[in-house]
């Protein structure tokens, strides 16, 4: 029997990326002898995501390089992929899915790793050809297509780490790249002055244009659809071949709110990651959940570690272990020789503290709210990074500034 002629599973996974794999693995790993059928909307077996904007656009990684797994893999385990299909309706009553392909299926256990979908530029010309999202393979291959195709001059809008990621790859690719951030500085929702500062003079050294406080008003294009440009809201336009957007993603889950799970930014879950649906979960990007690294707040994470995290929650759940979902948040961005590493939240953080000389490329900026540390932004400084993980894991109270700020004193003797 072929995944599109299955109409039933013990566990439905939506979803083929980092999470929808990570729960189909931790399924089979804690035993679960039941069918699991995966179905995504890519029509490539599951893959990781952070490269696209990374070494696959830049082509140091072919598609064999960030598979998650062989795709004999999933045959051995019996996974079952269904690819190439979306789910277009939910009855969480009969617990049947409704598929883009015409097909339906019905599920003991559902787990929702839908992610997101990216945020589309609201403005007239942002249907042009070479107007590029970065979110899945197909994405960058048609990025890749233009670049072989001759484009050479790029406008990317966003300054966020997709914005940053791909400005970086592009310039390596010998594109002349101008980066719009219509805030007044980069990654201003994710970092402290110290490290936006850092990043925006690196990438002025390396010939991006970088223009803060700027809004795009149009792409403009030809009438056969090719873009020749982008204006902006103070009425200049940049000539460009291509336009790349990060500007954030919507959380895809619109069948399950139709269905009448509980969500307003994505979808809310548990402790367990359980939504308001009998029997469905929800994981990933998508996922509105109450952080233990965010005093409680309930949030969203974007990141692999989430997805990863939560997937194995979820597999425990189902094999009736109810642990609740308990991870330090980590990141990472690759940009040119630099590597960001980010341990915990910096979110409410009140005081920063710098470890180390930025003009050395290597150095931390600690994040602390009421004299506690809550967070690491490490570039460079692997050690800083791992033993900032543990600080955080520990609970540790408040910390001197001051021991902080000695890049000589190790981390770990802090705790």
């Amino acid at each position: 029997m072929t995944a599109s002629t299955i109409d039933h599973a013990d566990v439905v996974i939506v979803g083929t990326g980092h999470g929808g794999a990570q729960a189909a693995i931790a399924l089979r790993h804690h035993g679960f002898d039941g069918s699991i059928l995966m179905i995504g909307r890519d029509h490539a077996p599951p893959y990781e995501r952070p490269p696209l904007s990374k070494e696959y656009l830049a082509g140091d990684k072919g598609f064999e390089r960030i598979m998650i797994r062989p795709e004999k893999f999933w045959a051995d385990k019996e996974i079952a992929l269904r690819l190439g299909a979306a789910v277009t309706g939910i009855d969480a009553r009969a617990r049947r899915l409704t598929l883009s392909d015409g097909g339906s299926v019905t599920y003991r256990k559902l787990i929702w790793s839908g992610g997101g979908d990216p945020r589309r530029l609201p403005v007239p010309g942002a249907v042009l050809r070479q107007v590029f999202y970065v979110r899945d393979k197909g994405d960058a291959d048609a990025m890749m297509a233009a670049l072989a195709g001759g484009a050479k001059r790029a406008v990317v809008i966003g300054g966020g780490y997709i914005g940053l990621e791909a400005a970086a790859v592009l310039r390596k690719l010998g594109c002349e790249v101008t980066l719009v951030e219509m805030l007044p500085r980069l990654l201003a929702r994710v970092a402290g002055a110290e490290m936006s500062d850092f990043f925006t003079a690196e990438h002025r050294r390396q010939g991006v244009d970088v223009r803060l406080g700027e809004g795009v008003r149009a792409v403009l294009g030809e009438d056969a659809g090719r873009v020749t440009g982008v204006m902006l809201d103070s009425g200049e336009e940049i000539a460009c071949d291509m336009v790349v957007a990060g500007i954030g993603i919507v959380p895809a889950v619109a069948p399950l709110i139709a269905a009448g799970a509980a969500g307003s930014n994505g979808v809310d879950v548990d402790f367990c990651c359980r939504t308001t649906l009998d029997d469905i979960y929800a994981i990933g990007d998508c996922a509105a959940h109450a952080n233990p690294f965010a005093d409680g707040a309930v949030i969203r994470l974007e990141s692999v570690q989430n997805a990863h995290d939560m997937a194995n929650t979820v597999a425990r759940a189902i094999m009736g272990e109810k642990e609740p979902y308990h991870a330090l948040p980590w990141f990472w961005s690759n940009q040119y020789d630099l590597k960001l590493q980010t341990a915990g939240l910096s979110l409410g953080f009140d005081q920063t503290v710098l470890r180390g000389d930025p003009e050395t490329r290597k150095f931390t900026v600690v994040y602390l709210r009421d004299g506690k540390p809550i967070a690491f932004d490490c570039v460079n400084t692997m050690k800083d990074y791992v033993q900032g993980r543990k600080l955080l894991e520990s609970g540790v109270g408040k910390v001197d500034p001051a021991l902080l700020a000695d890049p000589e004193m190790p981390l770990k003797d802090l705790l």
